[in-house]
């Protein structure tokens, strides 16, 4: 099915704000102009940001692996948790684990605002096998985090997966309307009650299969609670699609 959005839908396959444009551009010139190095161990390349080298030892995540959340699984086709308690989301299909090299490449681009690490992640998502969806949706910021960061990682990410499978990007489909602290500085049991009643969705889901683009998954509990306000909207399906995917220790 191919979804042509209403045009009272934000689609928005450009970045958060102007000023990370600015950055992208000259950032792509820079890439054109200076020869090819790897990101990782700056080591001249002819591919396009990492070296096959470091390519073969980026921390992918194994085949065997639960079909609801992406982790591990020794056997069988769902984990323990997921059949306890299943999740709003369908499915998440993850590349990486996070772990070294990923988690540095990652927080160097949220944090330390490297967009040029942004068609790495893309791609690397984009290539990823996953099933067919409707929409792309990037996991909403809140209007101050957004100001404070400059843009958002998950609309960057979704840009190059937008690209690649021509699935378009409802980018002001939902809203983050609770100013939550970060998951990464709360306990795993306490994730789901931060970001409860977080999410609003302003835009009609209604039959569509949604894909929410994210770069990291940790316990599931954001991707949960969007995915559950998706459904009351009318989505069909929701999937989780992260570049990387937090192991339980």
């Amino acid at each position: 099915m191919r979804f042509e959005s209403p045009e009272s839908w934000d689609v928005r396959a450009s970045l958060s704000n102007l000023a990370a444009g600015a950055l992208n551009v000259c950032s792509g010139t820079l890439q054109r102009v200076l020869p090819r190095r790897c990101v990782l161990c700056d080591a001249p390349t002819r591919e396009e940001r990492i070296c096959a080298g470091c390519d073969a030892e980026l921390p992918r995540l194994p085949l065997a692996r639960c079909g609801v959340c992406a982790v591990p699984l020794v056997s069988g086709a769902t984990c323990g948790a997921c059949l306890q308690d299943p999740p709003s989301f369908d499915r998440v299909s993850a590349v990486f684990a996070y772990d070294f090299p990923i988690d540095a490449l990652i927080h160097a681009f949220k944090y330390g605002r490297r967009l040029s690490l942004a068609p790495l992640l893309g791609e690397a998502l984009a290539c990823n096998p996953a099933t067919d969806a409707d929409v792309l949706v990037p996991m909403p910021l809140t209007p101050r985090r957004l100001a404070e960061r400059g843009f958002n990682q998950a609309l960057e990410i979704a840009r190059f997966v937008s690209r690649r499978h021509g699935i378009p990007i409802v980018g002001a489909g939902c809203r983050k309307i609770t100013e939550t602290p970060p998951q990464a500085a709360l306990p795993w049991k306490a994730r789901a009650k931060n970001v409860r009643r977080a999410f609003v969705c302003d835009a009609p889901f209604s039959g569509l299969r949604v894909a929410v683009v994210d770069d990291v998954l940790t316990t599931g509990a954001t991707l949960n609670e969007l995915a559950r306000v998706l459904r009351k909207a009318g989505a069909v399906s929701v999937e989780g699609w992260v570049v990387a995917r937090t192991l339980p220790r």
